[in-house]
């Protein structure tokens, strides 16, 4: 396909490189400000589901206090030094 485009574009190679590069920005510019923002609504990938206020997840089970401590520090990101030999 890309042969085929290179092929039909008139003129040398600096003016088929430059017309190619205008038609890559034009299709990247129409994906961009035409077809994925008339898909974007389609698309489920703002389709979170949590449950708020309930203590359970979209899961059904319970989430209990406390459970989500960190077994690290999160004010260091430098390990406790160890004793020497």
């Amino acid at each position: 396909m890309y042969a085929w485009i290179w092929r039909k574009l008139p003129g040398g190679g600096w003016s088929k490189l430059t017309m190619s590069l205008a038609l890559v920005s034009v299709v990247g510019l129409l994906l961009w400000y035409v077809v994925f923002p008339w898909a974007t609504p389609l698309l489920p990938f703002d389709d979170v589901q949590v449950e708020a206020g309930t203590g359970e997840d979209a899961g059904g089970t319970t989430v209990v206090p406390g459970d989500d401590e960190l077994p690290y520090s999160t004010t260091s990101n430098q390990p406790q030094p160890s004793p020497s030999r």
